[in-house]
Formats: structure tokens, C-alpha cells, sequence
């Protein structure tokens, strides 16, 4: 019931104008009480909504929402048909698809969010997804070839969204192996790829993107490492239905790309967005401490890294890549 209320008060309050309290209690079946309440949960979700005496609530800014219409319509333009759906308020999207799983979903069926109550990013951290302000996509890709056929799928997405960042947004895009996307050198995006199956027989994986576009000062002040946002580099907002169909047209191409000749082709294009390549890091892995010179990745995914002369693979997992100190 409260996401129900939730939903549709945010549907009312969207255009930036003054709603009554009463009427909004009226319309919803609910007590004054309980529609402060659900006012103030709004606010904790990053929605900057005030009060003043005798006209009601309002958004100090009106808010855009995606639509899954328009998303479907530009994306048959772009020539995608990729089932969408559109949702105001989700625990996780790649949360929502593993449920769904292995029936209930098709080949590239995408879920896109307005807000996240547990977004998710790597090693269990928590995932900032204030509403209306940002990307929280998950599509479905099936595995034929079983799990293993995923080893780099992070890498694929990755140069997606450089892809699209850089043919439409003119943005200089470095990738940070294994799942995360920066622009001068501040953290723009990051990517979850969660698997299920066996390594041998056909399985399954569920792509996650989170992708900063105007974050509210609040939210920014609790993300403890540099970030970036769309609307800050570009100086302007951008429309995410647009944007989010352009990313998933782009998914699709590069994942068939993928599918087809594997990472190989894709090495130069990661090469050149390297966000260390040549450069001295330090590779932590549980309590383990690797130093040595980044040189890129392999044709399967794995982080390169010359030690005293000899070049070895790292591979994923819970593993963190930084520049040495």
C-alpha cells in the first residue's frame, strides 16, 4: 500500500506544482497524517519537495519520468525491440530480473528504475539511487555456451556506454577494469553482472548500470570516493528516455558483437579508454596486496599485469584496482 500511495503521489507532484494536502488525502484514501508521512520518505528518496501553508506540497523543480512507450518508440528507431519495462520504485532492477528467472524472462528483456530502495554495486557496497536523478537499468542475457561465456561481459557494457557517451554527448569516456566508468577521472557509472547457472550447460546473467545524471547535492555528499554526472560535464540536462534507449541499442551490438568473435576485436577500443594503462596500481584482493605496471586486458576478460617483467592475469571477483600511492 505504501508504494502504491508513494507512486502516485509523486505522479501528482511531477509537474512542479502546488497539490493540496486534503485532496491528495482525499484522493489517495488516506489521513493528513499519512500523507506527511509518505512526503517525508519522498525527501529520504532524494526528492525535494516542500510545504507551504494553504496551497499544499510541491517539487521545488518539476520532475521528467521515464516512459516505457517513449523508451520503446525510440529504441524501434534506433532498430531495437527490446522488451522494456519502466518501474517508480524497485528494491534493485538486477534484483527484479534474478527473480524472474529462467522463465519468466526473454533475451534482452530490460528493467529501468526510478529509484532503487537497495541498489546494488560490487562487493556487497551500497548503491546511491536517489529518484529521478539518475540510470538504474538491468537487462537479461542468456548464457547458450553456459556461464563461462560471461567472462568479460563487464568489459562489453563498459564500452557500450562509451560508445553512446561519446557518439552523442561528445564526452571523453576511461574505463576502469573490471565494471567501472569515469570521466576525468572521477567516477561516472558503474556496472553489476550477476550470473546463475553451470559452467558447462546454458545459463544465465542479469547486466546492471548505474549511471549518474544530476545528482542531488544531499545524495553527493554521502559517496565517498570523486564522482562525476552527466549534467555537470555537459552543463545541462539531458532527456534519459533518449539516453537510456540509446545505451540499450547499444548493449545489444555490442553483446552480439561478443557473442559472435568474442573480446578480441573490442581490445583496442578498451586499450585506448584504459583508465591505467601503463601506469603503476595496486591490486587488492582479500588481504592480499599485488603491485605492478597495468597493461590492459586479454582476449578473455582478465586485467594484465606486468610484475618485475613477466606479464600475469588477474581475473574477477572481489577485487579492487587503484592507482599506487
Amino acid at each position: 500500500m505504501a508504494k502504491v500511495v508513494r507512486e502516485e503521489l509523486i505522479r501528482r507532484l511531477a509537474s512542479g506544482e502546488f497539490v493540496s494536502g486534503q485532496l491528495l488525502a482525499d484522493a489517495l484514501g488516506v489521513s493528513r497524517t499519512a500523507i506527511s508521512k509518505h512526503i517525508k520518505a519522498l525527501s529520504d528518496m532524494g526528492l525535494d519537495v516542500f510545504k507551504v501553508h494553504g496551497k499544499g506540497y510541491r517539487l521545488a523543480e518539476p520532475i521528467y519520468l521515464l516512459n516505457a512507450e517513449r523508451i520503446q518508440e525510440i529504441l524501434l528507431s534506433l532498430g531495437a525491440s527490446n522488451p522494456i519495462e519502466v518501474h517508480t520504485i524497485i528494491d534493485s532492477t538486477n534484483s527484479y530480473l534474478l527473480r524472474r528467472l529462467p522463465n519468466q524472462v526473454i533475451d534482452g528483456q530490460t528493467c529501468v528504475a526510478e529509484y532503487q530502495s537497495a541498489g546494488r554495486g560490487r562487493r556487497g557496497k551500497n548503491w546511491v539511487s536517489p529518484f529521478a536523478s539518475h540510470l538504474y537499468v538491468s537487462m537479461y542475457h542468456s548464457l547458450e555456451q553456459g556461464v563461462a561465456a560471461a567472462m568479460g561481459l563487464s568489459v562489453v557494457i563498459g564500452l557500450a556506454v562509451a560508445d553512446v557517451l561519446e557518439q552523442y554527448y561528445k564526452l571523453d569516456v576511461q574505463l576502469k577494469w573490471p565494471n567501472d566508468i569515469y570521466i576525468d577521472g572521477r567516477k561516472l557509472a558503474g556496472i553489476l553482472v550477476e550470473l546463475e547457472g553451470q559452467p558447462t550447460e546454458a545459463g544465465h546473467s542479469v547486466i546492471g548500470l548505474g549511471l549518474n545524471i544530476q545528482m542531488p547535492e544531499a545524495q553527493g555528499q554521502v559517496i565517498d570516493q570523486p564522482w562525476t554526472d552527466i549534467a555537470s560535464q555537459l552543463g545541462q540536462s539531458v532527456d534519459r528516455n533518449i539516453l537510456v534507449a540509446r545505451l540499450i541499442s547499444q548493449f545489444n551490438r555490442r553483446l552480439q558483437q561478443h557473442k559472435l568473435y568474442g573480446l578480441t576485436p573490442m581490445l583496442a577500443d578498451w586499450q585506448r579508454r584504459d583508465i591505467f594503462i601503463n601506469q603503476a596500481v595496486e591490486i587488492i584482493s582479500a588481504n592480499q596486496l599485488t603491485r605492478g605496471i597495468c597493461r590492459g586486458i586479454n582476449a578473455n576478460g582478465a586485467l594484465l599485469i606486468e610484475i618485475n617483467g613477466k606479464v600475469k592475469p588477474i581475473y574477477g571477483g572481489e577485487v579492487s584496482l587503484r592507482k599506487q600511492s
